[in-house]
């Protein structure tokens, strides 16, 4: 437990904050959710919509400093993009990106490969 007499004050002030902020950051995740929720449903009108009415509630976490900036150009980067991608028959929204771990796993069989002949040159 706190000490001092500040201490005590900033204990009582960090739940206080650590609530609020709480509750900024269930805001932000809601209002992805809309946005990722009316891609799903494939209707690019209303993904339009919902995402224009929710982008200035990850810019106002962000400004807040909940979340950093960065964290929120890429979220709206994402969702951007996915409502871009969308042709109104098969919705695509992806997280995280598998080509990357897809394009390194062949990088590292070609070193391997590489190291396989000089491994036998040495031997020789």
């Amino acid at each position: 437990m706190a000490n001092t007499a500040q201490a005590r004050k900033r204990a009582r002030q960090s739940v206080k904050v650590n609530a609020h902020n709480a509750a900024l950051r269930s805001t932000m995740r809601t209002a992805i959710k809309k946005i990722i929720k009316s891609i799903e449903a494939g209707d690019k009108a209303a993904a339009t919509s919902a995402y224009t009415a929710n982008v200035s509630v990850i810019d106002r976490i962000a400004d807040k400093g909940i979340i950093h900036k960065n964290k929120a150009a890429r979220h709206k980067s994402r969702l951007s993009s996915a409502i871009k991608a969308m042709s109104g028959e098969k919705p695509v929204v992806e997280a995280k990106v598998k080509k990357v771990a897809a394009e390194k796993k062949p990088a590292a069989k070609k070193t391997a490969a590489a190291k396989k002949p000089a491994a036998k040159k040495a031997a020789e």
